[in-house]
């Protein structure tokens, strides 16, 4: 197998204007998104506009579980097939998963501010989503550890299959310990979702939108990632014919 081989979701004469085609429906989305959630759904009643914060903060933090879960999945690819292209993906899943935690955070304190008062609280939800980011920053880090790439890669994809086990603490947290966040909106352990129906169609177009968002990026880091495998790996020296 080459050094680098291509990945084929970016090879073939269709490939750029596919991830074209990705960020215009991204685009799309994230209007339709904000355009209900801004305009047609009701602010709530006990938070006011500052709920509306909701459209950012539930997507980006269910961008950043769908980010390092798909480390895992590409973790795991790495270290049964020792293919670059696993540890090309791992690493550009862990960087979007690092930029949605870091958004959730943000968009997180400041409402916040705005609910409870206060930029920070010592809150089972906010220290496990730090923990979280701080694991996956360790894991993207770590495969420059070594001088051997394989083995630092291979570092890496063992703490980003042992890291995901804290994804579900900081879901479930609100769950398991007293929190002032509040329960789960999606993913929640109800029958039906404790939202009103236009505040729930916003808040899905707007995870539609990052998710769809989140793969368009994925797509174009991998493309970055792999033009830098090429320009890095030395090229095949040509056969040299033997002298009579």
């Amino acid at each position: 197998m080459p050094k680098n081989p291509p990945t084929p979701l970016l090879a073939g004469p269709r490939a750029a204007a596919d991830r074209r085609n990705v960020g215009w429906g991204a685009a799309g989305l994230s209007a339709a998104g904000l355009l209900v959630g801004l305009t047609v759904a009701p602010a709530d009643a006990v938070q006011g506009q500052a709920q509306r914060l909701m459209y950012l903060h539930v997507p980006a933090a269910w961008t950043a579980y769908l980010a390092f879960f798909a480390v895992l999945i590409c973790s795991g690819g790495y270290l049964v097939w020792a293919d670059p292209r696993w540890d090309r993906a791992a690493r550009a899943a862990a960087e979007i998963g690092l930029a949605s935690t870091a958004l959730t955070f943000a968009a997180g304190t400041l409402w916040g501010r705005l609910t409870w008062g206060v930029w920070w609280a010592w809150d089972p939800r906010i220290v496990s989503t730090i923990a979280m980011f701080l694991v996956y920053l360790a894991q993207t880090t770590l495969r420059w550890s070594d001088e051997d790439g394989h083995r630092g890669a291979r570092r890496a994809a063992w703490l980003g299959l042992a890291g995901f086990l804290i994804v579900p603490v900081v879901h479930f947290s609100v769950v398991w310990w007293r929190s002032l966040h509040q329960q789960a909106t999606l993913l929640a352990p109800n029958v039906a979702p404790p939202i009103n129906g236009l505040m729930l169609t916003a808040l899905l177009l707007c995870v539609a939108a990052s998710t769809v968002a989140a793969a368009w990026v994925f797509l174009h880091r991998l493309a970055v990632l792999e033009t830098c495998a090429a320009v890095d790996s030395p090229a095949p020296r040509p056969a040299v014919a033997a002298q009579p």
